[in-house]
C-alpha cells in the first residue's frame, strides 16, 4: 500500500465532510473510504457500512493490533453559520460535521496503516477497520465488525480507537445502564388515610440506592456510581399513589459487569422492579501497565479517564486505548472544525507509539 501523505488525509476527510453520514446513513462515506484505500493499494473488505483492511504479511501466531474510528456523525446541532456538509477551509482549519468527531482520526488512522502496511518486521498483525453506526450505537457498527473478525478467523488482542483525546491516552471510560424503577401500591382517599403510597416506598427504594456502595472498586475507573435522576407519581392530590416510577442513572467499571451490577441494584432494593433499558454499553479500563499505554507514556502522552462514551464500550474481549486526534469539547458543537496541524502531528504521534510498541526506533 501506498504512503498516505497529510495532504492526502486533508483532502480524504474534506470529502468525508461534504458527504453526509449521519448514523445508519453511511453508504455513501463507507464508499469513499473503500475506493481511497483501494486506490491506495489495499484491499479493504466491506460488512454493512463499516470499512476494513489487513495490513500485508498476515500472521496468526502474532497478536493483532486493531487500528478503528467511526466514519458516522450525529445530525447538526442548531447554530452553524453555514452548510454543514460543507468542508470549508479558513485560517489553517478545515470546518464542518464531523471533522473533529472521528474524521480527523479516521484518516490519520488511514495514513498511519498505510505507513506500516508493508512492513513485515512488525512483531503484530495491523487490521483496519473505519465503522458506521457508533454515535447511535447500532447493531451494523462495531458490533457486526467484531462478528465479521471473529468468522473471518481473527483474533484482536488490542485496540487503539480514534476519538477526539488531543493525542492523549484514554485508560478508560464508564458504561452506562438506565433502570427504569417501578414501584407498586395501592390507590386509596388521601383524606381518609388509606391504601399503600407507592411512592412512600419507592423514596425507601432510592435512599437504599443513594446509600449502597459496591464492594469492588476499579483500579483505574474508581466506583460505581449511581444517580437517581426522575421520579413521577400520582394522578390526583386527594388519591394515594398505586404506582410510582423512577429513574437511576448508573456509571459502571470494569469492576463489575453491567448485568452484575443491574442484579446487585435489584437485591438492594424492596419494594421495587428495576429493568435496564440496555446493558450493551460496559464500561472499559486498560491496564497502566500495558504495553500501548507504556509506549504512549514514554513518547509524552499523558493519560486521563474519558468523561464520554465511544465504541470501546463494545471492546471488552481485548485492551483498548482510545487515542485520537482533536478535542472532545468540539465534538457534537456547532461550526465543528479540525486544525489541520492537529492532523499532522496526530499521525506523526500514531507513528511514533507503533514504533515504541513494536521496541524499535525505525523501520526499514
Amino acid at each position: 500500500m501506498r504512503i498516505v501523505s497529510v495532504d492526502m488525509a486533508v483532502e480524504l476527510l474534506a470529502a468525508l465532510i461534504s458527504t453526509p453520514s449521519i448514523s445508519g446513513e453511511e453508504a455513501a462515506t463507507a464508499t469513499i473510504i473503500e475506493r481511497f484505500l483501494t486506490d491506495m493499494g489495499a484491499s479493504p473488505r466491506r460488512c454493512y457500512n463499516n470499512v476494513w483492511a489487513v495490513a500485508e504479511g498476515f500472521d496468526a501466531a502474532k497478536p493483532t493490533l486493531l487500528l478503528t474510528s467511526h466514519h458516522d456523525t450525529v445530525k447538526p446541532t442548531v447554530g452553524y453559520t453555514f452548510d454543514p456538509f460543507e468542508a470549508r477551509f479558513e485560517g489553517g482549519r478545515l470546518y464542518g460535521l464531523g471533522s473533529n468527531d472521528a474524521g480527523a482520526s479516521v484518516v490519520s488512522l488511514i495514513a498511519l496503516f498505510s505507513h506500516f502496511s508493508s512492513s513485515a518486521s512488525l512483531p503484530f498483525n495491523l487490521v483496519l477497520a473505519i465503522t458506521a453506526e457508533e454515535e447511535n450505537m447500532g447493531r451494523e457498527g462495531m458490533s457486526a465488525m467484531l462478528a465479521e473478525f471473529e468468522k473471518c478467523g481473527i483474533t484482536i488482542s488490542m485496540a487503539i480507537v480514534g476519538e477526539p483525546t488531543s493525542m492523549h491516552a484514554a485508560l478508560g471510560e464508564r458504561g452506562l445502564v438506565v433502570l427504569d424503577g417501578v414501584t407498586a401500591g395501592r390507590s386509596g382517599h388521601a383524606a381518609r388515610n388509606e391504601g399503600e403510597n407507592a411512592l412512600y416506598k419507592a423514596i425507601e427504594d432510592i435512599v437504599l440506592l443513594r446509600d449502597f456502595r459496591f464492594e469492588r472498586s476499579s483500579e483505574v475507573l474508581g466506583d460505581v456510581k449511581i444517580s437517581v435522576t426522575q421520579i413521577a407519581a400520582g394522578v390526583q392530590h386527594n388519591i394515594v399513589p398505586a404506582e410510582c416510577r423512577y429513574v437511576v442513572d448508573v456509571r459502571t467499571t470494569d469492576a463489575y459487569s453491567n448485568e452484575e451490577v443491574v442484579a446487585q441494584l435489584q437485591s438492594v432494593v424492596r419494594h421495587s422492579l428495576l429493568t435496564a433499558r440496555s446493558t450493551r454499553l460496559q464500561s472499559s479500563a486498560i491496564s497502566p501497565s500495558h504495553p500501548l499505554v507504556v509506549a504512549a507514556t514514554n513518547i509524552g502522552r499523558e493519560s486521563f479517564i474519558s468523561p464520554t462514551l465511544s465504541d470501546r464500550a463494545l471492546m471488552r474481549a481485548f485492551p483498548a486505548l482510545k487515542m485520537g486526534v482533536g478535542d472532545s469539547a468540539r465534538s457534537h458543537t456547532a461550526d465543528e472544525y479540525i486544525e489541520i496541524s492537529e492532523i499532522e502531528e496526530g499521525i506523526a504521534i500514531y507513528i511514533s507509539l507503533i514504533k515504541e510498541l513494536a521496541g524499535y526506533e525505525t523501520l526499514e
